[in-house]
Order: structure tokens, then C-alpha cells, then sequence
């Protein structure tokens, strides 16, 4: 009988974004896997868990002003908008490079969503 090797490690395929900007992690090695990017997102996931402490609010709850909710549903539109165009094109048989086009508005549409936080 043969004694079994342990596997190596296994690495992450895709990065771990901040628990509290969004960013990119960077790796760490070994241990446990790191939630924030800076000590100063580490600091504001703790401050703001603290003040909901002992409330009816969830600790993992997002809470956005009224602007900041109106700017993240224009960004969410923008791209429901950017998709709905593509469907559009292809449906009228549009050529590559128009459709190519209103991709790039589309990527464009989505990262500006996405950075939200």
C-alpha cells in the first residue's frame, strides 16, 4: 500500500474584491484569504458594524443616500439601455462593426455601474 501525498494548495482563479470598496485584494499566501484592501476599508466595515450594532439593521446591510440611489439606478438604466440597442441591431441584421460599437458603449455602461460602492 502507498502513502497518500497531499495535494499542493490550491491557488484562486479569480481576485476577491474588498468587502467595503470593491478593489481588487491582492494575495497574501497562505492563511486565511484577506477581506480588505487597506486597513482603512478594515476600519470603516468595523465602524459602520458598529453603529448598527444592537439595531433592526442588518449588519451587512448597504445603505445609500437618496442621491447616491438615484445615480445607481441612472448607471443600471445606462446599461439596460446600451443592452436593449444591441438587441435592437442584431435584430435588424446590423454589421460587425456597428454592433462592435455599441458593445464598447455596453463594457463602458458596465463599469460605470459596477463601481458603485
Amino acid at each position: 500500500m502507498t502513502a497518500a501525498v497531499p495535494s499542493p494548495p490550491r491557488r484562486r482563479t479569480r481576485p476577491q474584491p474588498c468587502r467595503w470598496c470593491g478593489r481588487e485584494v491582492a494575495e497574501a499566501g497562505m492563511g486565511r484569504r484577506r477581506q480588505y484592501c487597506r486597513q482603512s476599508c478594515r476600519q470603516r466595515a468595523y465602524e459602520q458594524r458598529a453603529q448598527v450594532k444592537g439595531t433592526s439593521v442588518a449588519p451587512d446591510a448597504v445603505v445609500l443616500t437618496a442621491e447616491e440611489a438615484a445615480d445607481l439606478a441612472d448607471r443600471v438604466y445606462q446599461v439596460r439601455c446600451a443592452a436593449e440597442d444591441i438587441a435592437t441591431a442584431v435584430a435588424e441584421g446590423a454589421q460587425g462593426s456597428e454592433l462592435q460599437a455599441l458593445c464598447d458603449v455596453l463594457v463602458e455602461a458596465a463599469k460605470a455601474a459596477d463601481g458603485w460602492r
